[in-house]
């Protein structure tokens, strides 16, 4: 596969998955109704595989393995905290002010995921303030 094609669909795949995830938070900090909807509850899923898909075709197809490549190693661990943190927000947090910090706390998990990414180093977004 097209290396150009990979990378922008995983983008693409990305900011559509976060910005449902944002949309799920909200309305479960808010108990609506419409969380309850199919198409919110399958097609997030669906986002989410084609983003895990397109993400290990990535990574075998550039020889990128975690053990080697530390930026992907943070991006991995993460995202296990990500996914934690949005189990907490949309479904698993008891209350809505637990929702809502968690909601926050994995969108800033998030933004360190892509700021790993696109500065290919583990101190994501933080990588360029280092001295010399």
């Amino acid at each position: 596969m097209d290396y150009l094609f990979l990378k922008h669909l995983h983008i693409a795949a990305a900011t559509l998955s976060v910005t449902l995830f944002l949309l799920r938070a909200a309305w479960s900090v808010t108990a609506s109704p419409a969380r309850q909807r199919r198409w919110v509850r399958v097609v997030p899923h669906v986002i989410d595989t084609l983003l895990l898909l397109s993400g290990v075709t990535l990574m075998v197809t550039l020889r990128a393995w975690p053990s080697e490549t530390p930026w992907l190693a943070a991006k991995l661990i993460a995202l296990a905290g990500y996914i934690g943190l949005g189990s907490l927000a949309i479904r698993r947090g008891r209350t809505p002010i637990i929702r809502a910090v968690a909601a926050l706390a994995a969108l800033a998990v998030f933004l360190y995921i892509a700021g790993a990414a696109v500065m290919h180093d583990p101190y994501s977004w933080l990588a360029g303030l280092s001295p010399g």
